[in-house]
């Protein structure tokens, strides 16, 4: 199966099959464009702009924005709810987390997760061989707040996302106070914004933050 980063909490997933999914499309007022791409479904995390344009999304997908259990082309998705804020949603809403399955591999998407880390929520997530999670603060949970999250959920990969990169023009952090927190040695920067695994690439024994290339 494939990951592709899209920019901002935007990604492309792949499954062998060909069956194709787009997570969080965002509008072009985050500061950038988003490519145009092709997908059989699109999840939407919330109804945000950032999180929900489908302005650059070809053909006919299929539009997730509820919770619930989902299978399209052999994928199994499951969505979960959250709140986009530490105040039980009343500031900026509700969030759904989604977890896919392509080729036996765990993906979770978290969205604008915005509550502090929990032991229900991370039981009903567990397990997950790959975590994307927004690590910028100011509408989402912060750099601190992700590192706890990513030692209880215990991922193989950590592809961060919802931060301050060149062209974002949204006040949020860069991805430097995220990244102080781990070890010099399970950071991996990549000079492409694809990444390619299967079931075996996984054994559970650490965390690697995975730093992908945004494409133009």
């Amino acid at each position: 199966m494939k990951i592709q980063w899209l920019g901002h909490s935007c990604f492309r997933l792949e499954e062998s099959t060909g069956t194709s999914i787009i997570i969080d499309p965002y509008h072009p007022y985050v500061g950038y464009e988003m490519p145009r791409v092709t997908a059989d479904v699109v999840t939407m995390s919330h109804g945000h702009k950032d999180h929900s344009y489908l302005g650059s999304i070809e053909g006919n997908p299929q539009i997730l924005d509820k919770a619930g259990f989902y299978e399209v082309g052999g994928v199994h998705m499951y969505s979960q709810k959250s709140y986009h804020d530490d105040a039980k949603g009343t500031k900026r809403g509700e969030n759904l987390i989604f977890k896919y399955r392509l080729d036996g591999v765990d993906i979770c998407h978290m969205g604008d997760i915005g509550e502090e880390c929990n032991p229900m929520l991370v039981e009903k997530l567990m397990p997950i061989d790959v975590l994307m999670i927004p690590v910028g603060g100011t509408y989402t949970i912060d750099a601190e707040q992700a590192k706890e999250y990513i030692d209880k959920l215990m991922p193989d990969i950590v592809l961060p996302m919802h931060y301050k990169t060149k062209d974002c023009e949204f006040d949020i952090d860069r991805l430097d106070n995220f990244l102080d927190l781990f070890d010099e040695k399970d950071i991996i920067y990549m000079d492409t914004d694809t990444l390619e695994y299967d079931r075996a690439d996984f054994d559970g024994q650490d965390t690697k933050i995975v730093i992908l290339e945004k494409p133009n």
